[in-house]
């Protein structure tokens, strides 16, 4: 009689020590067209990573400002960085559009990948979408984190809508596409929305035009986390992503 060998155990796949994120690109539909996405993936394929982080970049920009950022914090969770409609790669709105518009359009994208919980990252003036996701995905979004929050004063509110349209970062794009932005920004009540907030959040000062010395942000947010960085945040993510993505990591770990 015939002795039935064991079956050998499947071996797992060992990555490598230094195996880096994988970073990649894609479209995906949205109510305004096609959203151009910048995306970084763990490893090992995200299949015990953390909370998705989604960044929403500034209103003179593209996602690719999170470029260097998302491979760092991409270690240990996927990290989607979306051209807003209208900015990068991305198809713009429908004219004079609301933050909410610009919130909705990310919301058709977490819909898509099929998204259940988030943690949202908004730079600058895109804290103003993120702070709109937020509020109208409760259930999506666990943590919320501001990076350089524009909480303005009505004169600078009002000066936001009569300052010249930053260079946009394709230069082929229609100035007013940036324009439509800068006024849904400047007609967005973000101090009111700011006290609706229910998830988990972290407040990164940092040492360019919104800062504020008065510490607005502490006064408006008594019960977030806040951390204060001595460079501008967009040349932090730049030229130091290091520095910015240690708050966060801490935070989204915590």
């Amino acid at each position: 009689m015939a002795l039935c060998r064991p079956v050998p155990k499947a071996t797992q796949t060992r990555l490598p020590a230094d195996a880096q994120p994988r970073v990649r690109r894609g479209y995906f539909e949205c109510r305004f067209g096609q959203l151009h996405v910048h995306n970084a993936m763990p490893p090992g394929g995200g299949f015990e990573e953390g909370t998705p982080l989604l960044c929403l970049h500034d209103f003179s920009g593209s996602g690719r400002v999170f470029t260097r950022f998302i491979s760092l914090l991409a270690q240990e969770r996927s990290v989607y960085a979306p051209d807003l409609p209208g900015f990068g790669e991305s198809d713009p709105p429908t004219p004079r559009p609301q933050i909410a518009d610009y919130a909705a359009a990310i919301g058709d994208f977490l819909d898509s990948m099929r998204l259940r919980q988030v943690a949202v990252l908004g730079l600058r003036m895109g804290a103003l979408p993120a702070i709109e996701l937020a509020l109208s995905r409760a259930t999506h979004v666990q943590r919320l984190i501001l990076l350089s929050v524009p909480l303005l004063t009505e004169a600078e509110r009002s000066a936001l809508t009569r300052s010249t349209p930053p260079a946009a970062a394709d230069a082929l794009r229609p100035p007013e596409w940036q324009r439509w932005a800068s006024e849904a920004a400047a007609s967005y009540p973000v101090r009111e929305r700011l006290v609706r907030l229910s998830p988990r959040l972290l407040v990164v000062r940092t040492r360019d035009d919104l800062w504020e010395p008065t510490g607005r942000a502490r006064d408006s947010l008594p019960t977030a986390r806040v951390v204060d960085l001595e460079q501008p945040a967009v040349e932090l993510l730049v030229s130091a992503p290091q520095r910015a993505a240690e708050p966060v990591r801490e935070f989204l770990r915590s």
